[in-house]
């Protein structure tokens, strides 16, 4: 853009998660331009149980100061942001359909799966090694909870979802990847869903988060949920949203196509060689849907 307003916010999720402060920002919206404003944030932290003892958990399973890695702070890299289309995920749900005993699909699932395949084709260009690598994305648990926890609750409901794939079988270019990518994702919703109200499940988080950013991970931020692109302070929707933070940790950002046609936006973070890398492995993989 050449000219306009850009709007930012920080975010700390000591405070709060995803869902929460991008309903703070639908709520700030309408109160801009005096339309009709959100429910109000339901600021109640009893509604959320933990009998496991969190706290005590996270704090013993934390790594010690010799053994945290200072943040790295990335320079020369390139932010860009990638869309697939509606008819994009339909035809990797079909891709994935048409394999023997297909996981379940969502088009969130066909989303990070081609994602996560394509970006390990594009960093591990000629690997041929089968070391496992994970994808870790959040879940919203809110409905889940025993009982359900609002919508409009002020806090941190989320979890964490992980599972692993061979790097090798991951890059492989076609149905291969994409079959490997999606099932992995598949089976780790699946265990995020089942696992929430087992606090042996919980503990474990931290033990997961450690094995995959041993083992080498990406991680994804933010959701099509959010709806950022309705957020209207009084000049139209937004031209562009990016969760610049992305630069930093390497996630792979997440949102709503702005065409509000059903597609889905997904920024990610690279060197220039990486980024023309991962660029023509999208463009190869979208060809490829479409021939």
């Amino acid at each position: 853009m050449r000219r306009g307003l850009a709007i930012g916010m920080a975010v700390h999720h000591t405070a709060c998660d995803g869902g929460t402060s991008t309903g703070f920002l639908h709520t700030w919206a309408a109160a801009s331009t005096g339309a009709v404003r959100p429910p109000r944030p339901v600021i109640n932290r009893t509604l959320v149980k933990d009998p496991t003892g969190l706290y005590d958990v996270f704090v013993k399973a934390k790594p010690t100061a010799g053994e945290m890695d200072h943040v790295k702070t990335w320079e020369h890299r390139l932010l860009a942001t990638f869309t697939l289309s509606k008819d994009d995920i339909q035809r990797v749900k079909d891709v994935i359909a048409s394999e023997a005993a297909p996981p379940r699909c969502s088009s969130l699932v066909a989303t990070f799966g081609f994602m996560w395949s394509c970006h390990q084709r594009a960093k591990d260009a000629g690997s041929t090694g089968g070391d496992p690598t994970y994808l870790l994305f959040p879940v919203d648990h809110r409905s889940r909870m025993k009982p359900p926890v609002p919508d409009e609750y002020l806090g941190n409901c989320v979890g964490i979802a992980t599972h692993a794939a061979p790097m090798d079988r991951l890059a492989a270019a076609g149905a291969g990847g994409l079959f490997v990518a999606c099932t992995a994702i598949a089976a780790a919703v699946k265990e995020a869903v089942r696992g929430i109200g087992s606090p042996k499940t919980i503990a474990l988080w931290m033990h997961l988060v450690r094995e995959a950013g041993v083992a080498g991970m990406w991680t994804v931020a933010g959701s099509p949920r959010f709806r950022v692109y309705e957020v209207d302070f009084g000049f139209g929707r937004p031209a562009k949203m990016k969760n610049v933070s992305v630069a930093r940790t390497g996630a792979m950002a997440v949102a709503e196509g702005r065409s509000s046609r059903g597609g889905i936006e997904v920024g990610i973070s690279l060197p220039a060689a990486g980024m023309q890398s991962f660029q023509k492995c999208f463009q190869d993989a979208i060809d490829w849907l479409h021939q």
